[in-house]
């Protein structure tokens, strides 16, 4: 990727209009699979990834509202690609499954309606998870923390443990060779055995409503970085495999540290994300991953998101500047910077190669950076 950009900017692949939401693009084989919101309906989407024309659509009505309607009705899940499907959860509950040629509907679980999942006043935002043959979704309550359905057919493969969901997004992760799904639910950050549901361990983590938004990330030395707005902090958990039991310590903890939503990136030992933003400013904010140190705040760069590639850290703020900049636990360096979208940006960028995916809640374009 180039290290600066001619006054203009880097160039625009394309550009075109799309509905309401957050959903972040996933792309395979030269199409983009996206998910937007119209007046009344959502809607799933696959595109020409190189023209960004439309390839199909699939709709379904939709009546929830928001408690936060100046920030829209998502939907704020991303697509899953695996084989010949596509799932996707919509802002209801709604997981369905579809043929990602044609876009044919091939099955449907209700997780609020039939499965009676946590209604979130924001509506529904975890993105799904394939391991082996099952497609595994947060859905909450008693014995449906989580939930794995069969690929094939959507029947139940298995549901375990009784956390309410929250807005964060399930994580695969590797301790000592044995694989774990690490999930931020209401009440505790804990790990289950993704084959069978199994709670492998917990660690107690509680945000207010329960407004946990961010992915935890995990990084070597079995470090598991956690953090939301609303009272949950921040904090990392040390994991320590001994036979078939998980150890999980808490490293440290911090009230003053607080991911209210986007994504947090760790590139050696340090962490960049942005802190605060609910009632107080976000600033983009550097720590050590050990320590939970702050090796420094930057207060002109607010709600950002990021994409770590070819040594450069891909940052798109809230108010849609693309930046390519050079973080170090000594500040953060910007080599290039272009104003492309509106507020809100609050999409993760979506990098294939060297052309970067973004969308506002009214456009989504193709930007090469090579």
């Amino acid at each position: 990727m180039k290290e600066t950009w001619p006054a203009a900017g880097p160039r625009v692949v394309w550009k075109r209009p799309l509905g309401e939401g957050y959903s972040s693009p996933s792309v395979e084989n030269g199409v983009l699979y996206t998910m937007y919101g119209r007046p009344g309906e959502e809607v799933v989407l696959a595109a020409n990834a190189a023209t960004g024309k439309t390839l199909w659509e699939r709709s379904n009505p939709m009546t929830f509202k928001s408690d936060g309607p100046e920030m829209g009705n998502g939907p704020y899940s991303t697509p899953l690609i695996v084989g010949d499907r596509l799932f996707t959860t919509g802002v209801a509950g709604c997981l369905q499954c579809f043929e990602k040629r044609t876009g044919k509907l091939l099955w449907t679980q209700q997780l609020w309606q039939d499965h009676h999942g946590t209604r979130l006043m924001y509506g529904y935002a975890s993105s799904p998870i394939a391991v082996g043959d099952a497609v595994i979704v947060p859905v909450g309550g008693p014995g449906k923390a989580l939930m794995a359905f069969k690929q094939a057919d959507g029947k139940v493969a298995w549901a375990k443990n009784d956390f309410r969901n929250t807005y964060s997004s399930p994580l695969l992760i590797d301790v000592g060779g044995m694989q774990q799904l690490a999930a931020l639910m209401d009440g505790a950050v804990c790990a289950v055995d993704p084959n069978n549901g199994d709670l492998q361990w917990q660690v107690p983590f509680s945000a207010a409503y329960p407004i946990a938004v961010a992915t935890p990330v995990w990084g070597p030395g079995n470090l598991l970085f956690v953090s939301s707005e609303y009272g949950g902090g921040a904090k990392v958990i040390e994991l320590e495999r001994n036979g078939p039991q998980t150890k999980a310590k808490e490293l440290w903890s911090s009230n003053r540290l607080r991911l209210h939503h986007g994504n947090a990136i760790r590139i050696g030992d340090a962490i960049y994300f942005s802190s605060g933003g609910k009632g107080s400013q976000a600033i983009l904010t550097a720590i050590d991953v050990r320590s939970g140190k702050i090796h420094w705040q930057q207060r002109s760069i607010e709600k950002a998101t990021f994409v770590w590639a070819d040594q450069k850290l891909i940052t798109l703020d809230q108010d849609g500047n693309l930046m390519i900049a050079h973080p170090s636990p000594e500040g953060f360096r910007i080599a290039a910077q272009a104003e492309l979208l509106t507020h809100l940006s609050w999409t993760p960028p979506v990098l294939v190669g060297t052309r970067v995916y973004l969308r506002d809640r009214r456009n989504l374009m193709a930007v090469d950076l090579g």
